[in-house]
């Protein structure tokens, strides 16, 4: 489906899936040597549907989340209970992801883990920005090629973002969403993402990424950016099948994998804009450490996750401050999207990331993304700061 809601961008040529049945994965213990993780998948449980389903829920929220961005209001945000802003994009998202998504697989019991509920909404405060959200999710619909007859009262946004209370786990599947990934850098016009996934039984089966403002072309330092570079990209992971990205447009699809860069002083390291996200301090150290020459590339949302994948950068550490859970919507859609890229995505000790534990990561330390061939090198570095790091809080 075209969601026509951006620049026109040049068509990319088209490379077809290969057909496999069993997927493996890559994964590093402490004394850097590789274990293959093998997957069978059955044919019945190809996920071709519910791809195409949520290729199609994550392209129409971009629209929407496009269309305030450009036209930002203040009375647009405003603050959660943890502070964190939160805009009528973020409840709108997640109203039109929960709505496509059941309306595309109508027969298949609904379960969402999301970031956001309505209760903000429901209280008198909240009734003008309930109503705002309604009319943007029915406008962009409107704009659809696929529900332009849908529209939805405001009652029915309600239940659409509270479909998102799911509290996950390892039993029957479970969409998992960010409705924007981001909410900071989507409110300075920077980078962000719709990032959906979906478990089945506890594993990342499938995932997709929206990056509205992401440049088509790479963003790696070498290559000089202008105000004419085509933005807004779409990947998607599913499992056996590799990543694949293409315009937001809906143009065809190109198949993308993670940088081979073996050197780590040839290496670009990514890692979160906001100090608050991470300890820059922490990934400085482990950079000296691998000879990294370049500066770090900082960078909103799980954008980070789709730039990787399509070989732009190397490294993605993410060390966040003590005390933070992570979230399992902030890195379920960007793990598998790096990993069918050939990539690896593990906590600081090597382990993969466990998503059926319910709405939390429980995690050592952080979280370190890379290529097969730097992890080794990359995980001595991380544990030889880690532990200098605590040598000096004695």
């Amino acid at each position: 489906m075209a969601i026509n809601c951006l620049r026109t961008v040049s068509k990319i040529p088209h490379l077809s899936n290969p057909k496999i049945t069993v997927s493996h994965s890559l994964f590093f213990s402490s004394n850097s040597k590789p274990k293959r993780v093998f997957s069978p998948i059955r044919a019945s449980m190809s996920y071709e549907k519910e791809l195409a389903a949520a290729k199609k829920a994550a392209s129409v929220a971009a629209c929407l989340c496009q269309k305030v961005q450009q036209a930002l209001l203040q009375s647009d945000v405003h603050s959660k209970s943890d502070k964190s802003p939160v805009t009528v994009a973020d409840y709108g998202s997640q109203a039109l992801v929960s709505f496509v998504l059941e309306r595309e697989l109508p027969s298949e019991s609904f379960s969402l883990v999301a970031e956001e509920d309505s209760g903000d909404l429901r209280i008198d405060s909240g009734r003008e920005t309930l109503e705002r959200i309604t009319t943007l999710v029915n406008d962009t619909l409107a704009n659809s090629d696929s529900y332009n007859d849908a529209n939805l009262t405001t009652e029915d946004v309600l239940r659409a973002i509270d479909n998102g209370k799911s509290e996950g786990g390892s039993c029957g599947r479970h969409w998992v969403l960010d409705p924007i990934d981001g909410t900071k850098g989507f409110l300075r016009g920077g980078q962000y993402a719709i990032a959906l996934a979906l478990l089945d039984e506890g594993k990342v089966v499938l995932g997709v990424l929206a990056c509205p403002n992401l440049p088509l072309a790479s963003i790696s330092g070498e290559n000089q950016r202008t105000s004419h570079d085509k933005i807004g990209c779409l990947f998607f992971a599913k499992l056996g099948a590799g990543t694949f990205m293409q315009p937001l447009d809906g143009s065809s699809p190109l198949k993308v994998h993670v940088s081979a860069t073996e050197n780590p002083e040839d290496a670009s390291l990514f890692e979160s804009y906001e100090a608050a996200h991470s300890l820059h301090g922490l990934s400085s150290t482990i950079a000296k450490k691998l000879g990294v020459k370049a500066p770090p590339v900082r960078i909103d949302s799980q954008a980070k996750y789709g730039a990787l994948s399509r070989g732009d950068g190397e490294i993605y550490l993410r060390f966040p401050h003590k005390g933070y859970r992570e979230k399992i919507w902030d890195h379920a859609a960007g793990c598998i999207v790096v990993t069918e890229a050939g990539g690896v995505v593990t906590d600081a000790v090597g382990n993969p990331l466990n998503f059926s534990k319910g709405r939390y990561l429980d995690l050592e330390a952080g979280i370190i993304v890379t290529n097969q061939k730097l992890m080794p090198s990359l995980l001595k570095a991380v544990k030889e700061s880690l532990e200098e790091e605590r040598a000096s809080s004695l």
